[in-house]
């Protein structure tokens, strides 16, 4: 293949089975991905100077069958009743198939770093067919100096090819988009979709498998740090205020997505920042006024996917909140992120849930036992479409609070993360960012105010010597004043117009979460499978 552009000869596109009549275009800046991109029609140069790509319909988000090659070497360590399982002969033809369709097309290759740690981080090649989305990869991992580049050889390869057509008897693959990893051999498929998450989603889950075996705790999550060397991390599924807590003027940013924690402390595995426009953390500004994405969502840079022009000004819509509308940019565009992506090890712990169901507590202390307890569950919650529009509320459970990241067993995960907190001697606490007083459509969300008093108090150490009592459903201990914040808010079943609604209400949960625990029972010890909040209502 013609390759043009800065990198290691020695370990160019043949080396990844690349040949033919194509081109590869390597490490190319911003400025020329921009010029590129337009020209080829992949996207529009907005008025604000962001790059608006418009994913073909078909090619876009959608059904997406996301594997891993089975072999012995793995079968242990992965959990595969959360990760489809891809034959060696069937990823084999795969590769075949679409390095072929790749010999004869233009190419756009980045170089790149994976983690901010650089004794941990992972070096990561990415080939797309579109300018667009090497800037994406360009703008969510951290690049290389000049001299590195002359040098790379990559950890880890991602391949993708939109354009390419799954035969699913011959690739093993159901659907018509598919996400295929080998970890063996450190490469990723990506055939099908457009959907440039899912280039970041191959990214982090790759390295949190690898980063494990290093004995580096990986996290679906944000961290931030004060000028006095207090981390914060905070764990969440989406939609649970991650974001929102974690852009606080007073503190610096050390990440929000993908952490690592290891023996020395936090670090980022990303370089970026990518979020959905109708996020509440991308559409408003903090207490400050500081930017937020919805400001960096405009900067010369930064990629847009679904998001509305005005057809004549070519203006963002950024309030028009289509569900895949998202922002990719440089984490450098944040305000107050830090630059390092490096912390210490975190003075608390924050696990986050969006309890739809209205009896959990706007925060609560864990012990070490509960901690790992809840971090297994993973519980949030959502609420489901009804066609009266009165949806119910469904609860979420995903190990780790990290649905479909790293496909390790999340038991290895809990007992590492158990470990680092009985070594460092962690404060835990769990924080409903969800609804109090009633479930979601009776009840009203916990002020967003009232959280950020409450994280507050828990980091400069008075919540901790506040007057606590037991939650008689879950077991954990409840603060029973915060200067400044509604005493009522603190018990909810004195938020309820029913103690008995809210009795029935929080014992029904309960059976939910115990249900859930089930998988986890052989894979924990005694004080673990007591802090079942079961066993609370068993006490009360």
């Amino acid at each position: 293949m013609h390759q043009t552009g800065i990198r290691n000869q020695d370990h160019d596109a043949a080396a990844s089975g690349l040949a033919g009549p194509g081109k590869v275009f390597w490490n190319l800046t911003e400025s020329v991905l921009y010029e590129r991109a337009v020209a080829r029609g992949e996207a529009r140069l907005t008025a604000t100077g962001a790059l608006a790509a418009e994913p073909a319909p078909q090619s876009g988000r959608g059904p997406v069958h996301r594997c891993v090659v089975r072999e012995e070497a793995s079968e242990e360590s992965i959990a595969w009743d959360g990760t489809e399982a891809l034959s060696r002969e069937h990823f084999e033809a795969l590769k075949e198939d679409i390095l072929a369709h790749a010999a004869g097309r233009t190419l756009f290759a980045q170089d790149l770093h994976a983690g901010a740690d650089p004794a941990r981080r992972v070096d990561v090649r990415v080939y797309t067919e579109h300018a667009w989305q090497s800037l994406f990869a360009r703008n969510m991992l951290r690049q290389p100096e000049h001299e590195e580049l002359l040098a790379f050889a990559p950890q880890l390869t991602v391949l993708c090819a939109p354009g390419f057509r799954i035969e699913a008897e011959r690739h093993g693959v159901s659907k018509n988009a598919v996400v295929a990893g080998d970890l063996a051999d450190g490469l990723v498929l990506i055939a099908g979709t457009l959907d440039a998450g899912e280039i970041r989603q191959a990214i982090v889950d790759y390295v949190a498998y690898l980063l494990a075996e290093r004995g580096v705790l990986p996290l679906k999550g944000a961290a931030n740090v004060g000028d006095a060397g207090d981390v914060a991390l905070f764990l969440g599924l989406s939609g649970t205020g991650k974001s929102v807590l974690t852009a606080d003027p007073a503190r610096r940013l050390i990440g929000d997505g993908a952490i690592g924690w290891s023996p020395e402390g936090m670090f980022n595995l990303e370089g970026g920042c990518y979020g959905r426009i109708a996020d509440t953390s991308i559409t408003h500004a903090s207490d400050a006024g500081e930017p937020t994405i919805a400001a960096a969502a405009q900067r010369f840079g930064t990629v847009l996917e679904n998001v509305p022009l005005d057809p004549d000004t070519r203006v963002p819509d950024l309030h028009a909140h289509p569900q895949d509308a998202r922002a990719a940019c440089p984490l450098a565009f944040i305000a107050h992120a830090d630059a390092s992506g490096r912390a210490g090890t975190p003075r608390a712990l924050f696990m986050l849930t969006c309890d739809t169901f209205g009896v959990m507590p706007p925060i609560a202390r864990l012990t070490p036992a509960q901690a790992m307890y809840h971090f297994l569950s993973g519980y949030s919650g959502e609420v489901a479409e009804a066609p009266n529009g009165a949806g119910e509320p469904q609860p979420l459970f995903h190990a780790g609070f990290a649905a479909s990241f790293a496909p390790r067993q999340p038991s290895l995960h809990g007992q590492m993360l158990g470990n680092l907190i009985a070594e460092h001697d962690i404060a835990c606490w769990l924080v409903n960012t969800g609804w109090t007083g009633g479930r979601a459509g009776m009840g009203t969300r916990v002020p967003v105010e009232t959280t950020r008093r409450l994280v507050a108090a828990a980091l400069d150490g008075s919540l901790a010597e506040a007057e606590m009592r037991t939650d008689p459903y879950f077991g954990f201990a409840i603060p029973a004043a915060v200067e400044g914040v509604d005493a009522r808010l603190l018990d909810p079943s004195r938020a309820w117009a029913s103690r008995m609604d809210y009795a029935m209400t929080a014992r029904r949960l309960v059976g939910m979460f115990t249900d859930n625990f089930t998988r986890f029972e052989t894979a924990v010890d005694d004080e673990v499978r007591h802090a079942q909040p079961r066993l609370a209502i068993a006490a009360e």
